[in-house]
């Protein structure tokens, strides 16, 4: 899958706890445009979290496209992140957009993709954008290795990622799903 810049996308399921969140930066090359975007949100009265990485338009309309199947699917996301694959793949539109979306619910974290893909991993953690590998490697370290709580773990390895990724900053959004 093509790796984006701009930006860092983290979702976590930890201890029957659901948290997901991203940094703030838009690029436009190697320029900071924005520093305070908001890249993720709830959808479905705030029972699931999303968020994209790649180009603003591109990951917004993916966004709408998303809740039209989850409109369809309103008890099933994997049903509906798997129509949404389907239809970005084979769609002469759709296909054109340089985006990634990281889903999560209460009891998924998934990774959506343009080419076709929907992946679950096996360690609950999703993360996607240029700075995606380093909050990955962080949140696994923290999950395994710390008593913090999902949205913890989501904030702390996204400053981590900061850090690192030249494409990603400190203004970090952490969406949490209610109890």
């Amino acid at each position: 899958m093509t790796g984006f810049h701009g930006t860092t996308i983290l979702a976590v399921r930890h201890r029957d706890r659901v948290a997901l969140g991203g940094d703030g930066q838009v690029t436009l090359g190697d320029t900071v445009v924005k520093s305070g975007a908001q890249k993720v949100r709830k959808l479905r009265d705030g029972r699931i979290l999303a968020g994209f990485a790649g180009s603003v338009a591109d990951g917004l309309t993916l966004f709408d496209k998303f809740e039209e199947k989850l409109e369809r699917h309103p008890a099933n996301l994997a049903r509906a992140c798997v129509e949404l694959a389907k239809d970005w793949r084979t769609d002469r539109y759709l296909r054109r957009l340089e985006a990634l979306l990281a889903v999560a619910d209460r009891n998924h974290v998934f990774l959506i993709g343009g080419d076709g893909n929907v992946i679950e991993p096996d360690d609950e953690i999703v993360a996607i954008g240029s700075g995606g590998p380093y909050a990955l490697a962080a949140a696994r370290a923290l999950k395994s290795h710390s008593d913090l709580s999902a949205p913890e773990i989501v904030r702390r390895s996204l400053e981590i990622a900061a850090d690192i990724c030249i494409y990603s900053n400190q203004h970090i959004t952490v969406l949490e799903l209610e109890e």
